[in-house]
């Protein structure tokens, strides 16, 4: 007895299916695809940012170096970023300060910002110079602060920056496409400077561990205390308050 012939409908329904699925599985694998040649991408980027770092670090011993055997002295770079602790709370700040603190972001003790070195922010700097501790990040404490206490601002929200998929989702557009791309940004106060560092939530840190370590809280640091620009030293400072 002949078999009863399906519907066309159900071939036609059938045959759909059956594309749909091939559609999947060739997505599936474009996909896979994509994302090991991301991977691959972002890895040798990261091992370029490495030697980047590496050659001007030796470019600083190397100058240091030839210094000494010239009887000079070496003067380093200007840096064009600095890392801003506001290390007092909201008593007896004038305000003409309080507003400098709104424009950074530092809307609490113990808060953190990078700020890029103009003659503008220079001068905004002056203003809370007396209740901040500020200094030169090393690429050591950049790299510690964005993985230790890193968090982005995706639609509003404070995000921990835990899958590079979070910064690409914000900063992509830039080419900032993982957590090493923005460290870099920061790092060099690249051309989307701006863009990745207001990405960045203000860090919250702690106060240091085992204290200040001044009687004067808010005397200058050349003076003992630990207000103002204590230039490299801020590096100490910022990883016992991680």
């Amino acid at each position: 007895m002949a078999g009863i012939p399906r519907p066309e409908s159900q071939i036609k329904k059938a045959k759909r299916v059956e594309r749909d699925q091939k559609a999947v599985v060739a997505a599936r694998k474009a996909r896979k695809f994509v994302n090991k040649e991301k991977r691959n991408a972002l890895f040798k980027r990261t091992e370029a940012y490495t030697a980047e770092y590496a050659a001007a670090e030796r470019a600083v011993i190397d100058a240091k170096r030839t210094a000494r055997a010239e009887g000079s002295y070496f003067v380093p770079a200007e840096s064009k970023v600095v890392f801003v602790v506001r290390i007092k709370g909201i008593m007896k700040i004038p305000p003409k300060s309080r507003k400098v603190f709104q424009l950074l972001r530092l809307t609490q003790i113990n808060s953190g910002v990078f700020v890029k070195v103009t003659k503008a922010t220079t001068e905004l700097l002056k203003l809370v110079e007396q209740y901040t501790a500020i200094g030169y990040p090393s690429i050591s404490t950049v790299r510690q602060l964005v993985y230790k206490r890193g968090y982005g601002k995706v639609n509003k929200q404070r995000i921990p920056l835990t899958d590079n998929a979070i910064v690409e989702s914000v900063l992509g557009k830039y080419g900032i496409e993982s957590v090493e791309d923005l460290i870099h940004e920061i790092v060099t106060v690249g051309p989307n400077f701006k863009q990745a560092n207001n990405f960045l939530w203000p860090f919250k840190l702690s106060n240091p561990s085992g204290g200040w370590g001044v009687r004067r809280k808010f005397q200058h640091f050349i003076q003992g205390g630990s207000t103002g620009n204590r230039e490299e030293y801020i590096n100490q400072l910022v990883k016992k308050m991680i």
